[in-house]
Order: C-alpha cells, then structure tokens, then sequence
C-alpha cells in the first residue's frame, strides 16, 4: 500500500486527478468541490451573525475561526474566518439566504467573491487594446527616461536611446511599454508636470506610432496623464493609487485608457522611514479596494482596472516577502494583479547583490529577479513589471509551462 499528498489548488486540478481516477463524469462535478478548500476572511460584521455562521459552518462539516471577544459579547465591528471546502461553503450559503443580521447579503458577498476568486477568462481594455490576462502572465517593459531612477536612471534619459530600448523591448518580448519620467525610488524629490512632460511626451508620440503594443506612462499627475493620453498612450500606472491626484480617474475614463493603482504607504520621500502595519494584507486590500472604487466612481469601467501591491513602497523586507507569498489573496478584489520586483532592494537584502557598490544593481539582481518574477506567478500575478525583458520572458514561459503542466 502507498500513499502520498495531492495538492490541489483549484477546481480544475481537482476534476483532472478524479478524471485520472476514472470517476464518473457526474461524480467528478459532485465531488471536484470537496477537494478544494477556501478560507476567508470577514470583516465589519455583527458578532450575532457570525455566531450563527460559525454553527451553519460546523453543521456543514467546516468551521468558522471567531474571536474570543466577539463570542461572549455582543461586537457589531467584529472578524472572523470562514474555513471549509467549497462544498461545504456553497451549502450554508444556501442556508444564510433565509437568514437575518445580514447574513443573506453575507451569502451573495461570498458567491461573488468566490465566482470572481476563480475566474479564468480574464481582459484588460486599454483603449483601442484588449489584452487576453486570462491566457498567460504579461510582460510590462520599464522604460524610464529620468537622469535618477533607483536602478537605471539616466541610462534612456536621451530620447533617441529611450525610443530605441521601447523597440527593442517589444522584440525581446514586452506586451506593455511603461514610460517613467519622475523617479519613484525612496527619497526621490518631486518634478513639475510641465518638466515630466518634457521628458517623457516626445517618446511617447514616437513609440505609439512604432509599436504594436500600448504605452504605459508612470504618472501621478492628471495633467501629465491627459498629456499622455492625447498622444496615443493608452494606460495609466498611478503609483499613488489615486491618493495624490483623483483627477486621475476621469482622465483615464475620458480617454477609456486602462488605470494601474498601486498601493503605497507615503510618499517616495517618506515611504521607507521605518513603514508598519498593524495587519499588512488587510490594510493593503483595503486600501487597493478604496482606489478602484474611487475610478469606477469616476467612470472607469473595471475591465480597465488593475491593482499594485507596491513591492517596495513603503514595505520592508518582511511585508515584501508576506505579499509576494500571499499575492493570490489579492484576486478576491477582481481585477487584473501587477507586480514589480525588478531589481528592487529588498533582493539585495536578502542575497548581497548590487549593495557593495561594485555591481550595480541592474547587473546584480536579475536571478533575484527571476526567483520574484517565478514566485509571483505562481501565485498569481497577471502582469509583470520587469527591465530585462527578455530574461524574464523565458522565466514567465518556463513558469507557465510548469504550472499548466
């Protein structure tokens, strides 16, 4: 007799490894739902209902994690986690549709969480665009025309040079170029709209006629944004995640240009002066769910929205690596993820490379890189933000194929 662990992460691996098994077709739809289990977090509930959810759980066969506090008192704010297999969720949801304290909205928050949790078929519209996410993880192309970004600052700064690298970005393998003209790197002072948009505008117009792909601008400015936007970009990537200029939004709604929000603690001057969080993922959900509402409130429709967690700022080597870790439990918001740890500094911290002063950092991080790039997809990124394209095109393809496998 043998036995071994199946892992088992969606429904579909679970109706494969029945298939394998030769279950019948009807008793793989029964049972592939059994296979997988969710855990899910609530917040802001009543304690009365989610007391209630805790025993539909337990009859069930699952359970429901509730603070001591919000068992023995009554706590309108309180928390808890939902832990069982599909099934078993889907079941009492049937039962909280008749239930009262709110627990029939309850149910429809969790069908919908879970309906867009395991979503395949996923596009992003970037003007005239439609990018297939759902199909394989993208490449974003950093393009930084600024004489002082954290890692290639000054290097494209010339608009010949910087046309040049878009191209050949996009022959190395890039979906999305995203121009830069104000660094982002911690401690970095300001620019004017009008300085960020002498920079980057000429490059811009040129590469929207060469390439077959879009242009990003990396912009947290609405002036430079409608500047952009008129000359041919098609998406947005506002760092800030519309906590610095909201004008943002309905610049991008006007045009029907795609809106990246990142999340960010501060500014890039105060951002890494010593970052704390008091439950990093909830606070950063939180905060990334706030700046998507605020661009559908201002018209951006949400298959033109993708979310940022921000490696790096405002994060400290410990929040990165929870984040990259648990990057999945951002699906749950809807929209596309993007990530960007090329290069960063937490990959020095960690393996030495480029903080000796002797390599610099676009030469000594890119296995560091690779390993993030991996990892992220693994977990579940969409987008990845990168410099070395055609490196991280052959991480991205070998990944892939390994999880499809």
């Amino acid at each position: 007799m043998d036995l071994r662990v199946i892992e088992i992460k969606d429904l579909e691996e679970a109706a494969g490894e029945l298939a394998a098994l030769n279950v019948h077709k009807g008793g793989i739809g029964i049972m592939a739902p059994k296979a997988v289990t969710r855990i899910i977090k609530i917040s802001a509930i009543d304690s009365v209902a989610l007391n209630i959810l805790k025993q539909e759980m337990l009859s069930a066969g699952g359970d429901c994690a509730v603070s001591w506090d919000a068992f023995i008192r009554r706590n309108k704010n309180a928390e808890g986690m939902l832990i069982g297999t599909i099934a078993q969720i889907d079941k009492v949801c049937e039962k909280l549709e008749k239930q009262p304290f709110g627990l029939s909205a309850l149910a429809q928050k969790i069908r919908a969480i879970e309906a867009v949790y395991a979503r395949k078929d996923l596009f992003l519209r970037a003007g005239k665009y439609k990018l297939n996410l759902g199909k394989r993880p993208h490449i974003m192309g950093v393009l930084n025309v600024t004489p002082d970004s954290f890692s290639d600052g000054g290097m494209f700064f010339d608009r010949e040079y910087a046309v040049g690298r878009g191209l050949k970005m996009e022959s190395e393998g890039a979906d999305i170029i995203d121009i830069g003209g104000e660094s982002t790197r911690p401690g970095a002072k300001p620019v004017s709209a009008m300085e960020e948009c002498r920079r980057i505008i000429p490059v811009v117009k040129i590469l929207v006629k060469r390439l077959r792909i879009p242009v990003s601008v990396d912009t947290s400015k609405s002036e430079v944004a409608g500047e952009a936007l008129d000359a041919g970009a098609a998406i947005i990537n506002d760092v800030t995640g519309l906590k610095r200029d909201r004008r943002i939004a309905k610049v991008a709604a006007r045009h029907k240009a795609a809106l990246i929000l990142m999340h960010m603690k501060g500014s890039p001057r105060t951002m890494q002066n010593d970052p704390r969080y008091k439950d990093l993922m909830s606070e950063m959900t939180g905060s990334l769910q706030n700046s998507a509402a605020i661009a559908e409130e201002a018209g951006v429709s949400g298959d033109r929205i993708v979310v940022d967690p921000g490696i790096g700022f405002g994060k400290t080597l410990e929040h990165n690596l929870k984040i990259l870790k648990r990057l999945g439990e951002l699906k749950s918001l809807g929209y596309p993820v993007m990530v960007g740890p090329s290069r960063k500094a937490f990959i020095g911290k960690i393996s030495g490379a480029g903080t000796d002063g002797k390599v610099p950092p676009e030469l000594g991080r890119a296995f560091g890189t690779a390993a993030a790039v991996a990892l992220a997809i693994k977990n579940g990124a969409d987008i990845i933000r990168v410099h070395d394209v055609k490196e991280m095109r052959q991480v991205v393809q070998i990944t892939e194929a390994i999880s499809n496998a």
